[in-house]
């Protein structure tokens, strides 16, 4: 009876970390940016837009016009980009629903921003490439992981084969460590290295003293911890059912 409610709640917690690992896999919401510039200090990058302010005697009138902004999301596979807005509910314009027909996306070819040969001299730029090459090695293996790691236990189940079930737990322990290392370099790369500093920095001096950037973490960036959680979960209920099936029957 404990073997069964543990391998129910083993196969569930696998189905949801399978889920879970997919979609942060496939979904291109990992990152999600916003540029912005004042229009007033610099005409060269577009229609932007700024408060002006009108004073007639002591009455003073504000006329808001909403800067157009270019917004950014990426994941593994692409990076899109699309005009709009900015306004006080900047977040749900990258919602599938809400995002314009006319955009373009490029292959994600560097996490998890755009750096180029301009903004970085050429030692900063391979840095950049390699980490990005390991951090999408880490992702791939995580996803294999996962995915042979329900193999085995399918396979398992019929035979109660304790070996597959402890190969299956080993493998989705193993999915949950090398996703734990895409989350941490994704962090880092964001909030502790100076590439995204150098890219605004580039912009100000270059294009627009005012440039103004905005990032935030996507749904498929926050799909990743929930994906190892229930890895995590399903890893160890799965070695202790072949633990406790080599000890039944064996």
């Amino acid at each position: 009876m404990k073997l069964s409610v543990a391998l129910f709640f083993a196969g569930l917690f696998g189905a949801l970390a399978a889920m879970f690992v997919l979609l942060s896999f496939g979904t291109d919401y990992w990152l999600l940016a916003s540029e912005t510039c004042d229009k007033e200090t610099n005409g060269t990058m577009g229609p932007w837009a700024s408060a002006i302010e009108i004073r007639s005697g002591e009455k003073t009138k504000a006329q808001q016009r909403r800067p157009d902004t270019t917004f950014y999301h990426e994941g593994f596979f692409w990076r899109c980009s699309f005009g709009g807005n900015l306004d006080d509910h900047t977040l749900l314009k990258f919602w599938i629903t809400n995002q314009p027909h006319a955009k373009v996306c490029t292959h994600a070819y560097l996490f998890p921003f755009p750096v180029s040969q301009q903004t970085h001299n050429a030692t900063a730029y391979d840095s950049a490439i390699i980490y990005r090459g390991f951090w999408s090695i880490f992702m791939l293996i995580g996803v294999a992981a996962v995915i042979m790691g329900g193999f085995f236990i399918i396979c398992a189940a019929p035979f109660a084969s304790h070996r597959l079930y402890k190969v299956g737990g080993g493998l989705f322990l193993m999915s949950a460590l090398f996703l734990l290392g895409v989350v941490w370099m994704s962090v880092l790369w964001v909030e502790l290295m100076d590439v995204v500093q150098f890219y605004v920095d580039h912009q100000r001096s270059s294009l627009c003293p005012t440039f103004d950037l905005t990032i935030h973490y996507g749904l498929s960036f926050f799909f990743a911890p929930v994906g190892i959680s229930f890895c995590l979960l399903a890893g160890l209920l799965f070695l202790l059912i072949g633990r406790s099936v080599q000890m039944q029957y064996h």
